[in-house]
């Protein structure tokens, strides 16, 4: 196919070309891999580099990079390997003559073991730049350690502060070693935010006034940040939410599993500090039930009802197209498929249902939010997105939603949220519409049941 590109993206290959070391803050829809796939090819052509690694979500790193190589004439003469599979794969991968090597995050740690920390490329490609936000993580001091051996860097993402500047330390770290923003993450938070702390435990860091703008400036000589709205036409995304009532007998069931639950989690943690992970568990406990099905201390699947998936049901017969649907637990997807029997019904697990649902030959595709949120193209399977558990993580949320909300979308995207009131369900869709921290929803839903059980 023929590369046509945009203003915007004649724009954003220049800025990767004349920075060394840069950050494409570039909306969901806008083309940041054929973008940052033209540079390398303009640079190698250059002689200005000879290789480049490029560091993405798995599932990116398996089908995005090589298609977006594939899909495009002026790159049909770029080598792309993927560095997947066993060990030893990897290896051999690693050692295949290419223009560009591409590998999952998850394996960046292991490459960096492998290489003993000599990394053999003059370039560096950081796919979903806040994958590396967390400084205390293993991927990110692996990223600290190796940073400086690259000539040039290049950090993409479309959301890099989803929970707020904070955020930015890290990533920003892994491009210009804290030439801007600092070497020391307590730093960067003691000069530019105020820290609210419940238990010890930072819960909210807020810019101090004028910290916003500081922190900009000092970033806009090498992150360039483009929003699908100022560049391209959409066509619209609905939200709509699905109110799911539960039979009477079950909603009092639910009023007491939530009652029990809260009342022994406040007895386990008494004096003690609450971490968000804990926080987490329990709040996951009752929205299974929320969604139809528990399970039990061994694993076992216990359903309770299918009024969501009759909800389901209902929106799928009405759809015009494949609807894709988001999941929360396995036995989400497993229940689905079930009540679905007749039609084509697959969970997302790679290269293949991704083709087959671009292909239509898919009617309902379900997919955990984690696993398809970043870089996908799915625009071309339909324009129908539910949500048979919201979950927490606005970042998830509006990564998704982008997976058919974007460039190359001809009909208007409908997202339906299936929430059953009065439950955990409804205080997670409305943590995600406050656009507030996942740690900070969490804390705040379960202040509300331990008022409300307390």
């Amino acid at each position: 196919m023929e590369y046509r590109p945009y203003a915007y993206q004649k724009a954003a290959t220049r800025w990767v070309m004349e920075k060394s070391r840069c950050c494409l803050f570039l909306d969901m829809g806008l083309g940041k891999s054929v973008v940052t796939l033209t540079a390398i090819q303009d640079l190698i052509d250059g002689c200005e580099i000879t290789g480049a690694l490029v560091v993405a979500p798995k599932k990116v790193a398996e089908t995005t990079w090589t298609q977006e190589a594939r899909k495009w004439d002026h790159l049909s003469g770029l080598r792309v390997v993927k560095v997947s599979g066993t060990a030893r794969q990897r290896l051999a991968a690693i050692e295949e003559e290419a223009d560009v090597h591409v590998i999952g995050r998850d394996s960046y740690v292991w490459l960096v073991d492998a290489l003993r920390g000599r990394m053999k490329w003059d370039m560096l490609v950081i796919d979903e730049l806040t994958s590396f936000k967390t400084p205390g993580s293993k991927r990110f001091k692996a990223m600290r350690m190796t940073t400086p051996q690259y000539d040039r860097v290049v950090g993409l993402t479309g959301t890099p502060a989803p929970n707020g500047l904070v955020d930015l330390w890290a990533q920003l770290y892994c491009v210009d070693m804290g030439e801007r923003l600092g070497k020391s993450v307590g730093r960067y938070r003691d000069t530019y935010f105020e820290i609210y702390r419940h238990n010890n435990i930072i819960v909210r860091c807020q810019p101090k006034p004028g910290s916003e703008r500081i922190i900009r400036d000092k970033l806009s000589d090498i992150c360039l940040m483009m929003q699908a709205s100022d560049y391209l036409t959409l066509p619209g995304m609905m939200e709509h939410t699905v109110d799911v009532a539960l039979p009477d007998a079950v909603g009092r069931r639910y009023e007491e599993f939530e009652r029990e639950h809260v009342l022994e989690f406040n007895k386990e943690h008494e004096g003690k500090p609450v971490v968000a992970s804990s926080v987490l568990a329990l709040m996951n406990k009752l929205c299974q039930f929320a969604n139809g099905a528990v399970y039990d201390e061994d694993r076992c699947v216990h359903e309770i009802h299918k009024e969501k998936l009759s909800a389901l049901s209902e929106l799928v017969e009405a759809a015009d197209g494949g609807v894709l649907v988001f999941h929360q637990f396995k036995h989400d997807a497993w229940r689905i498929k079930e009540h679905l029997k007749g039609l084509r019904v697959e969970s997302y697990e790679g290269a293949r249902q991704l083709e087959e649902w671009n292909a239509g030959r898919i009617d309902v595709l379900l997919a955990h939010p984690a696993s398809t949120a970043f870089g996908l193209n799915m625009q071309q399977g339909g324009h129908t997105i539910v949500w048979f558990g919201t979950g927490w993580n606005l970042e998830l949320y509006q990564q998704a939603n982008a997976r058919l909300h974007r460039q190359g979308q001809t009909k208007p995207v409908m997202v339906y949220r299936l929430i059953v009131p009065g439950t955990v369900d409804a205080l997670a869709a409305a943590a995600v519409d406050r656009k507030g921290r996942v740690q900070d929803a969490l804390l705040d839903g379960l202040s509300r049941l331990m008022g409300k059980h307390g």
